[in-house]
């Protein structure tokens, strides 16, 4: 595990003191730089030791097959896999013909620190070779959100105690050998050189490497380019089929640094030739060039104030959670700001875990969090959903149903999932889809992305459901043999979450249609197609256990065995690892959030009474395999007064990568739970919700944060929201009038309007417990 002694605590950077190369795959998935487009994980700048090499284009992957002990009807033949691209992060070192590498000689100094206001990586570090001689080497690195194919790093190199002959190494280098394949099911497969060479060419000081790959079709073209000051500098330029490099060497002496500004440019396509990629990585190189180091790092920050601006939230009275919740918007920044037209992976461009898939995470977790800091990237990510409707309704067919069925994982909108149970059945991924279409509508009020995508979208979601139910004897819409989120359950009947969700999507769809009419024989809606949506909606089976007065996870569920938790030894966490799936799913037992879940996201589904019966009822049963359950539980455990258990929670949603919690930090960063600190502050602690009727808020601090200050988007509004214990005030930033709820008390506000409201202090909720030993960690004076 990482350990805060190596990481200082600090409000807009996470840096690390010293290096530790037992932890070293995490900490560079910490250290990632990206925007969307393009990702460079944290490796050393020498490129060994390493963890896992990791240079990523979104949307850029091979096919692999998918092999079957027993194939079956619908079955995806073939998966898809990120792959490490042509590398460009590395810059080799020698010293008086000794290699730079942290494992020999001795380490005097080491620092890294992600700078989260400049947009960089810093690194310095003082080392003495073996024979003797000491050197200063200062990097900085960037993965520029204003030019989105490019990166760069500024490399200086300087002897403290007498002159020295270096030698610098930049490389450009494919097929990377990559770590063995884990035997675990969220990890990534590994493929053995993906790229095969088409060109390479090299001149002056540029190299460039053109790529493609076997099965996808894609072609990758990576070209670097140098500006290089210093004493007696002499440069050698020379390329391979997967490599290049760019040799500079130099006499240096005390007081005089050998400098050298590397350029990095990227672009893909599965369509365009090879001399049309080498033309756009040249003109990327020629911008890059007369923007400079210091016009690139000027861009780099002009865009994060901006960000910033809009995005921040403060936390006053926990370090942690204030350097937490801003690592977790910078990274989800760099997973989405750029992406345009590519799906948004739950590890982003962090790594390879989960073969970089995009799930249900993306727009269940981290959409809500984009539509107020980042709105555009919202319409982004579900422009790219739309764009995949056509493998989507093909796959509804396929499965005997009408509408479309979004896939379990993917990468260009194809299923990819082999685990039939996910990838067949839960469909909950299309509400996850609508959810995020909805909130994004309410929030940025955009008409013309209502007209076009959202209507789309909520439609062909909404023919899915209605034809993936069925009215039973006493007129009630059930929901049978589907996978809902909690994935120790599978193929059950009447998930309350799925069925809840569904009522939302046929809902919204009803709602949309009705609005735009005149769309409707183009989509080929007719008043019938309405009319089963609104009766589906209105008679949806809600299961209800009168007997313990709980909502079952399922139909059926609590009459189940209970999981014999006290006879599970902590090693065996999580289950999935260890056990077999038949004997979770007979069980109550549960991996994360799903009724909980259900209670955050359709709150008005519940009374406030049976909230608190529901949380106290499954907090015994979730065991928290799954990292998108603590955010949930926080904001759940809040509404229901259990304030101190939310901010465990928070703390735990918080610090799951930066203290590597789930044990595969290494693979890549967790987005949903980055997304989830924003959503358990201003879900769980500010009582935001969005709610037909409008943005309402019910705020209530714990022991431990002293004021939250954070902004919401709402009807094309921006709010300003500052929560101390007293009192609560809300400021419109942004637009002409906003109505919003205080703990149901309705207020007004017009731009810059300043409204006062007491916080609310509720009573302390229910007594829970946990199974044993899967209850977080108190914190602080919360414990």
């Amino acid at each position: 595990m990482i350990t805060h002694p190596a990481f200082t605590v600090d409000p807009w950077s996470l840096r690390a003191t010293s290096l530790d190369l037992d932890v070293l795959a995490q900490t560079e998935s910490l250290f990632t730089l990206a925007n969307g487009h393009l990702g460079w994980r944290g490796n050393l700048d020498e490129g060994d030791p390493h963890g896992l090499p990791g240079s990523y284009l979104a949307g850029v992957y091979e096919v692999r097959p998918m092999p079957y002990a027993e194939p079956g009807y619908g079955y995806p033949d073939s998966g898809e896999t990120i792959i490490n691209i042509t590398d460009g992060k590395i810059v080799r070192l020698l010293v008086d013909d000794e290699p730079f590498d942290v494992r020999r000689g001795h380490v005097v100094k080491h620092e890294q620190e992600l700078d989260m206001r400049a947009g960089v990586l810093r690194r310095v570090v003082e080392w003495q070779s073996p024979a003797g001689r000491t050197v200063r080497v200062s990097t900085v690195r960037l993965v520029s959100f204003a030019q989105r194919t490019l990166g760069a790093i500024r490399y200086e190199v300087e002897p403290l105690d007498g002159p020295a002959r270096v030698v610098l190494q930049s490389e450009l280098v494919a097929n990377e050998p990559m770590p063995h394949a884990e035997a675990d099911p969220r990890a990534a497969a590994v493929l053995a050189e993906p790229l095969i060479a088409e060109e390479h060419f090299d001149h002056d000081a540029l190299v460039q490497l053109v790529h493609t790959t076997g099965e996808s079709g894609l072609r990758i073209a990576v070209a670097m380019d140098h500006e290089v000051s210093g004493p007696d500098v002499h440069v050698e330029t020379e390329s391979y089929p997967d490599q290049g490099r760019v040799t500079v060497t130099g006499h240096t002496r005390p007081g005089r640094a050998l400098r050298m500004v590397k350029y990095v440019a990227h672009a893909w396509s599965a369509r365009r030739t090879a001399p049309a990629m080498r033309d756009q990585v040249a003109g990327e190189l020629t911008l890059a060039r007369e923007s400079g180091w210091d016009g690139l790092a000027a861009e780099q920050r002009a865009y994060l104030d901006t960000f910033w601006a809009r995005a921040d939230v403060t936390v006053d009275g926990d370090p942690e959670v204030q350097q937490a919740v801003r690592f977790a918007l910078f990274h989800i920044l760099q997973a989405s700001a750029r992406a345009e037209g590519t799906a948004v992976a739950s590890k982003g461009l962090t790594g390879r875990g989960y073969d970089g898939h995009a799930f249900w995470d993306t727009e269940m977790f981290v959409l809500p969090v984009l539509t107020s800091v980042l709105p555009d990237a919202v319409g982004d990510a579900l422009i790219w959903r739309h764009s995949t409707l056509g493998m989507a309704r093909a796959r509804a067919r396929q499965l005997g149903f009408d509408g479309a069925a979004f896939p379990w994982r993917t990468i260009t909108g194809k299923e990819c999932s082999g685990y039939w149970p996910a990838g067949a059945a839960a469909f909950h991924v299309n509400a996850a889809v609508a959810h995020a279409v909805s909130g994004y509508l309410r929030a940025d009020g955009n008409p013309d992305f209502e007209l076009t995508v959202g209507l789309d979208l909520l439609v062909e979601s909404a023919r899915l459901w209605h034809s993936l139910g069925y009215f039973d004897e006493d007129g009630r819409f059930r929901i049978d043999g589907v996978t809902g989120p909690d994935e120790y359950s599978a193929l059950v009947r009447n998930n309350l979450y799925t069925n809840l969700m569904a009522r939302e999507n046929l809902t919204a769809a009803v709602e949309i249609v009705e609005r735009h009419r005149d769309r409707m024989p183009d989509l080929g809606v007719t008043d019938e197609e309405i009319g089963g949506w609104r009766t589906a909606a209105d008679r949806m089976f809600v299961p209800y256990d009168a007997r313990r007065g709980v909502h079952p996870q399922s139909s059926g569920f609590t009459d189940r065995q209970v999981w014999d938790f006290a006879g599970t030894p902590p090693e065996r966490y999580p289950l999935l690892l260890h056990y077999p799936y038949f004997d979770l799913y007979r069980k109550q037992v549960v991996k994360q959030a799903d009724v909980v879940l259900a209670m955050q996201w359709v709150p008005d589904a519940f009374t406030a009474e049976e909230r608190a019966r529901n949380f106290a009822y499954y907090e015994r049963l979730t065991v928290r395999d799954s990292s998108l359950s603590a955010c949930s539980q926080a904001v759940v455990a809040a509404d229901v007064g259990a304030l101190d258990l939310a901010y465990a929670y928070l703390g735990e949603t918080a610090l799951i990568d930066l203290l590597n919690l789930e044990h595969n930090t290494s693979d890549g960063l967790h987005l949903a739970s980055l997304a989830g600190i924003w959503i358990a502050l201003v879900q769980g602690f500010g009582g935001a919700r969005r709610r037909r009727a409008g943005l309402t808020f019910r705020p209530a601090l714990p022991r431990g944060i002293d004021r939250l200050a954070f902004g919401v988007a709402a009807a094309g509004c921006r709010l300003r929201v500052e929560i101390d214990r007293v009192e609560t005030r809300y400021r419109l930033a942004e637009g002409d009038e906003l109505t919003l709820y205080h703990d149901g008390t309705p207020i007004t506000l017009r731009r810059n309007d300043v409204r006062v409201m007491p916080t609310v202090h509720p009573p302390a909720g229910p007594v829970v417990t946990q199974p044993p030993g899967r209850a977080p960690a108190r914190r602080g004076s919360g414990g």
